[in-house]
């Protein structure tokens, strides 16, 4: 069975990004982000409603982090230590050497090629570095460039599950893509 260890944090490059830890500085973009319904559309969980909220995620990503049971990155730009943005391996199943990846980003930076550039080099790293044997994401069958951009990062459809999760009083489907270590 894999075993984690995310000590010390890796700090990942890209071409434009920078993939860091996530800190409490980070509080104000984490707010933007975990509170706008447009950019929590197909994302099943709660608002933060507040400061003190957004503070309890990042203490929560930072939990994870450090019992070595899920990694999240701040996802910046070279030239701006800004945060735009979250990506990580959430769900992660060291007995079947499977991680879950999700993302999340500012509305004023869709549509830049920054997600697939970020979710590519979590593959590298997910397959070179954590020895994964398999990346999947679970998204929302109505998030279209979610879609698109696990389709650029080479990712295929495995299922579709009908109202598979009860979440604020409806039923919600979930479709699974995934990409295999070759």
């Amino acid at each position: 069975m894999l075993e984690f260890n995310f000590t010390p944090f890796p700090t990942i490059e890209t071409d434009r990004l920078v993939l860091r830890r996530i800190t409490n500085d980070d509080v104000n973009e984490v707010f933007e982000l975990r509170s706008n319904p447009e950019t929590m559309k197909y994302i099943p969980r709660p608002l933060v409603k507040n400061s003190d909220d957004a503070l309890e995620h990042i203490a929560m990503i930072e939990d994870k982090i450090v019992t070595n049971i899920g990694i999240n990155w701040g996802i910046s730009l070279k030239d701006n230590p800004k945060l735009l943005g979250i990506i990580g391996f959430y769900r992660m199943q060291p007995q079947n050497y499977r991680a879950e990846i999700g993302y999340i980003l500012l509305p004023e930076f869709h549509g830049k090629g920054i997600v697939p550039e970020a979710v590519n080099r979590l593959i590298t790293y997910g397959f070179n570095d954590l020895k994964l044997h398999s990346i999947e994401a679970v998204i929302d069958p109505e998030n279209f460039a979610s879609e698109k951009v696990l389709q650029k990062c080479g990712f295929v459809k495995e299922a579709h599950f009908k109202e598979s999760e009860f979440y604020e009083g409806r039923f919600l489907d979930n479709v699974v893509y995934s990409l295999l270590n070759k």
